[in-house]
């Protein structure tokens, strides 16, 4: 049963922290040295890096006034650039709510190891501290008890003036994290320095984890309290031995292992499907194409015929940089916190017969230019073929030309979910849907220069508490409304789909035209609460289908919607990688009608260099 926990209050302050395939093409055009297997899990601190957020500053405030029920507009926008310390889960579908902001970790207790920054994310911790003559081991416990696990030497790391660790694979609660110089292998517990961090959960909500779902989970590797499995292995994949490390994968149904030497072959071993053992895969620092041997012609890895997997970045620059993944027959896969520049074909495909997806927490930059005239950004950022049961959220998409493709050649429904995704001056497919039955809620659009939600070919979309500023069409059905307002489909020449709307919020922009006020050439159908149905008298003006009522059904999956006024704190706080990641990059209000290539960003983005020096706790 669909749960809404509805919190209504007369006003409130908003609080935000100002902070610096084998590749099938779309075809449809829109006007440091580590060798380690670590199995021995149960004995140190899992560590995964996922959404974090910077916090410090002192916060600005801006109140915001909202209507009850319905959408929203002319609401007081809310402040605040870059990344927020706003916690995401505070939330309600009626009204107004305010946001927690979580702080900064504390010194416990000081010692020689002087603590330059620490912050706990969602479901991550990382501490920085200045770099002094010794060599470093750390450690981590709940702040509320227990002892101290020593974390693996990989996940620190030494950048040019500074060492940072990152702690993974940590369930809510408030951590720990001591850091201890060594000589030689003598451990000087004495000059210690211990940090306290709270550390949030992630939402794990939408099509991904619905109970109706074949594997109810898209946790990967992980519990879905966000710790790791048990008997999970652990891969520290660096630019030095993507090609040489060793894993032994099941490869028949006798059990008989093989070992497969290099990222891509221990990846195809698995494509057979016999060994479902939870597998995290972690990636440290950033990783060229012309370092990964075994990528296909569209310069990809693939995740194929896979269970139980989570590929993940470590820290704020974990970096795929000219290649990707293509996930295909793939079940419970998770893909989080990279930074993905450069791609050849999509930055991330999932394509043909998934269930329980999860793509969370990562920035899309610009892909390669393709030979098509709208791909010279790229291709699409993040696109979903044949596939069901997907959640996308808090991904961060840098000026993309076609963010996300939901449906390409589907002739049978499929289940999707896009929310706390920010759409950063892209031009185009937040998402552009066909078929499915396709819920997108809590998104941040943000200077969207072509269209926002996309519905063709039947599909059944309920686009809700979403926030558009300066989004040029916020919502479009094919063939009617505001998409053939100019004589011409604005973005396809099919048939439309319904797109159910409440509660979205439109700043500097045009509201989408509203059933209520034409019956034929509509975008979307307002709803007055979240739980009411739409009409089965409402039907597109091209295909005369109608909206599913999905949302409303019985078996619809649980979930908590935050109120459309809250969605840029909540969203700028923690999407994209861990502490919204080390590229930074402010768009101008000129950009939020222009959808040509950003030349300066280009040039940046192609010649971005990670500044990590070594892997490991030693000089």
């Amino acid at each position: 049963m669909k749960k809404f926990l509805i919190l209504i209050a007369m006003a409130i302050t908003i609080i935000s922290l100002t902070a610096c395939s084998t590749g099938s093409t779309n075809s449809n055009n829109d006007s440091a040295s580590v060798s380690s297997v670590d199995q021995s899990v149960g004995s140190s601190t899992p560590i995964a890096s996922t959404g974090g957020g910077n916090g410090g500053s002192k916060p600005a405030q801006s109140t915001v006034n909202s209507s009850v029920g319905g959408n929203v507009q002319n609401s007081t926008q809310v402040s605040g650039n870059g990344q927020n310390s706003t916690q995401p889960g505070s939330s309600q579908t009626n009204g107004n709510t305010s946001v927690e902001t979580p702080s900064n970790g504390e010194v416990v207790e000081k010692g020689s190891v002087k603590i330059l920054s620490s912050f706990g994310g969602m479901e991550t911790a990382y501490a920085t501290w200045e770099k002094g003559s010794s060599n470093y081991v750390a450690y981590v416990k709940e702040a509320n008890g227990g002892t101290f696990s020593k974390i693996d030497d990989q996940l620190i790391r030494q950048y040019p003036d500074y060492f940072r660790v990152d702690v993974l694979g940590l369930k809510k609660g408030n951590y720990q994290i001591k850091i201890v110089p060594t000589n030689g292998s003598t451990e000087l517990s004495n000059e210690a320095s211990i940090v306290e961090v709270r550390v949030d959960a992630h939402k794990r909500e939408g099509f991904a984890f619905s109970s109706q779902s074949p594997n109810k989970t898209a946790s990967g590797a992980y519990n879905d309290d966000g710790t790791l499995k048990q008997n999970a292995q652990v891969l520290y994949i660096t630019k030095d031995n993507v090609n040489t490390i060793t894993l032994d994968v099941i490869k028949d149904s006798k059990g008989t292992k093989q070992t497969g030497t290099g990222l891509s072959a221990i990846m195809a071993l698995r494509q057979k499907g016999y060994d479902k053992t939870p597998l995290a895969v972690r990636f440290i620092g950033q990783i060229k194409d012309s370092e990964v041997s075994g990528l296909n012609t569209s310069g990809y890895i693939q995740v194929k015929g896979c269970y139980n997997v989570t590929m993940e970045g470590v820290g704020s620059d974990a970096t795929l940089y000219g290649w990707s993944f293509l996930v295909r027959a793939a079940n419970n896969v998770e893909i989080r916190n990279f930074g993905i520049m450069m791609f050849k074909d999509d930055g991330i495909s999932m394509d043909t017969d998934n269930n329980n997806i999860w793509v969370h927490n990562n920035d899309f930059f610009y892909g390669a230019p393709g030979s098509d005239a709208d791909q010279v950004k790229g291709d699409g950022s993040c696109d979903n073929k044949k596939t069901s049961y997907i959640t996308v959220s808090y991904n961060h998409f840098w000026d993309s030309g076609k963010a996300i493709l939901c449906g390409m050649g589907d002739t049978v429904n499929y289940f999707a979910t896009f929310h706390h995704n920010w759409f950063d001056h892209s031009d185009s497919r937040h998402p552009r849907i066909r078929v499915g039955t396709v819920h997108v809620y809590n998104n941040y659009y943000d200077g969207v220069s072509k269209y926002g939600i996309g519905a063709t070919t039947g599909s059944s979309c309920f686009a809700e508490s979403n926030y558009f500023l300066n989004t040029k069409k916020p919502m479009l059905i094919s063939q009617q409304g505001t998409d053939i307002a100019s004589g011409k489909g604005t973005f396809s020449g099919e048939a439309g789909g319904i797109i159910k709307a409440y509660g979205n919020v439109f700043q500097n922009t045009v509201a989408p035209v509203d059933y209520s006020k034409n019956q034929t050439d509509f975008d979307c159908y307002t709803v007055s609460n979240a739980g009411d149905k739409v009409p089965s008298t409402v039907k597109t003006k091209l295909g005369g289908t109608g909206y599913s009522n999905f949302d409303t059904d019985s078996t619809m999956y649980s979930y908590v919607a935050d109120s459309g006024e809250i969605v840029p704190s909540v969203v700028k706080a923690y999407s994209g990688r861990v502490g919204g990641g080390d590229f930074k990059w402010t768009f101008t209000d000129s950009e939020n009608t222009d959808y040509s290539v950003n030349v300066q960003l280009k040039n940046a983005i192609a010649s971005y260099q990670t500044s990590l020096v070594k892997v490991g706790g030693t000089k």
